[in-house]
């Protein structure tokens, strides 16, 4: 379809959208808000949003539509790109057997995006009819310190504790709201943490209490008493969007400027802790538990840890894709290798399926052939995402006296990435909020390896484990004097 003739996505143009494409079958106007969600990149409108439109396809919650909202510079762009389509996006299933198009309309609002402040997002959380604010503001968003617990002396969390209605955080708008509904007597609301972290809803009622301690200790009570904090699992792979994919968006016949495009596979897996209430989720496949802690960990230790595994090396070697990095022999053994022998045997079985079934499952996942889902998006923010993802294992695996070499040679690939170049001599441009002090520890430590090691923020204790130490030091080293395939190959053929 000429590109020229597409009118833009919005409430007008639906009816006109090509035959195929899926779209709201539901009134949008008559959906009212009940849940502000903070963070709202592709990932929540593959994902949670998408739950959220498939029971309003079946005329249920429509009570629970979704306010936008953002704490970043970058979050007032989405809100302008969506707000000008009327808050719909195109979400394109990339898969082999069952490719499709589908418009979803659950977010019915977008909160302005306050350069200081944040009082729209503020004033949205306040409003009692929102029952549920959730969050995906990704693994570093937390302001967690090496050990975990909230970083009080962060100059953001400083700020918030001293300055309790201009906050800089999504913390900070999120007690400034609950103190305005305590005095409104109003009930509190669920908050819910929808990112990569053990325990997610643990960690944020970590940093909410935490926060709201520093301000007021007994407004952290109330708000004790009258929020929860569920744990959930989520997981889909979506990649960024970019060019290609709003040309995938015209090829289908949509003018969008923020379409997503999402592999088929979706999980979500929710602790069913909601006193304000909650939208049917599971009537539209989301799994509701008692305990999330098994599924959380199958996840972040395969799935996650694996994307770190596939993204370091194929960073290093030039591979594009997690695609290129799975239809790599050396790359494709390594993640297979790593994953079973290292860090399964740390995972329990969660029902209707074992560690190895899962690594067969995601091994598929990330071999999809459509789904671009590129080296650089999925190695953003190692700080963050290795010390989540990678180094609990090698915790467990110590404590059991089980083999980590293919752990540590993970962490050697990644302090070679940060060292800013590919082995064929090409520059791998900053990706990482922390990247002058990754860069300028990754380049002491060519010569002095512990050096990387030493970074508290990231390893904590474990820089003093020379198990550890040891075999990072042997791989640091091979990486830097024979290249990064000749170690994956070395740790490929090493005896198991």
């Amino acid at each position: 379809m000429d590109e020229l003739t597409l009118a833009p996505l919005s409430n007008a143009t639906l009816a006109r959208l090509p035959d195929g494409v899926l779209r709201p079958r539901y009134d949008r106007a008559a959906i009212g808000p009940g849940i502000v969600h903070v963070g709202v990149g592709n990932f929540h409108r593959a994902h949670q949003a998408w739950y959220l439109h498939r029971l309003m396809q079946d005329g249920k919650a429509l009570d629970w539509g979704i306010v936008g909202g953002g704490v970043r510079a970058a979050d007032a762009g989405m809100r302008a790109r969506l707000a000008a389509q009327d808050n719909l996006t195109t979400l394109i299933q990339l898969d082999p057997d069952e490719g499709r198009v589908e418009v979803t309309g659950s977010m019915i609002a977008f909160a302005e995006v306050a350069e200081t402040g944040h009082a729209p997002l503020v004033a949205a959380m306040a409003d009692p009819r929102i029952r549920i604010v959730s969050l995906t503001v990704t693994e570093g968003g937390y302001y967690r310190d090496a050990g975990g617990a909230l970083n009080a002396d962060h100059p953001d969390i400083r700020h918030d504790a001293a300055h309790l209605d201009t906050p800089r955080t999504a913390f900070g708008a999120m007690i400034a709201a609950l103190r305005r509904r305590r005095a409104a007597g109003d009930a509190g609301f669920t908050c819910l943490s929808c990112d990569n972290l053990q325990g997610n809803g643990d960690v944020l009622q970590g940093a909410v209490l935490g926060l709201a301690r520093m301000q007021d200790p007994a407004l952290a009570d109330w708000i004790a008493a009258n929020t929860a904090f569920p744990n959930s699992m989520v997981d889909c792979i979506v990649p960024a969007t970019g060019p290609r994919e709003r040309a995938m968006a015209a090829a289908a016949g949509i003018d969008d400027a923020a379409p997503v495009t999402h592999e088929r596979f979706r999980q979500w897996v929710i602790e069913d802790r909601f006193p304000t209430g909650r939208p049917e989720w599971e009537a539209a496949g989301a799994t509701l538990a008692d305990d999330v802690h098994a599924y959380e960990t199958m996840k972040i230790r395969l799935l996650n840890a694996g994307h770190q595994i596939l993204a370091n090396a194929g960073e290093l070697l030039s591979l594009d894709s997690i695609a290129d990095c799975m239809a790599h022999r050396d790359v494709a053994a390594l993640l297979r290798t790593v994953l079973s022998r290292e860090v399964a045997p740390h995972v329990a079985p969660v029902p209707g399926r074992t560690p190895q079934q899962y690594l067969d499952l995601i091994s598929g996942r990330f071999a999809n052939p459509l789904i671009h889902d590129t080296v650089r998006r999925v190695a953003f923010d190692g700080t963050a995402r290795h010390a989540t993802f990678v180094l609990p294992t090698i915790r467990d695996a110590l404590a059991a006296g089980a083999p980590l070499d293919g752990l540590a040679l993970t962490e050697a690939l990644w302090a070679r990435m940060c060292a800013g170049t590919r082995e064929d001599g090409t520059a791998i441009e900053p990706n990482d909020p922390h990247w002058d002090a990754r860069h300028r520890n990754a380049e002491a430590a060519r010569t002095h390896p512990q050096i990387w090691l030493a970074q508290d923020e990231v390893y904590g204790d474990l820089a003093d484990a020379p198990r550890f130490e040891q075999s990072f030091s042997r791989w640091l080293r091979t990486i830097w004097c024979d290249g990064s395939a000749a170690a994956i190959r070395g740790y490929l053929e090493a005896p198991a």
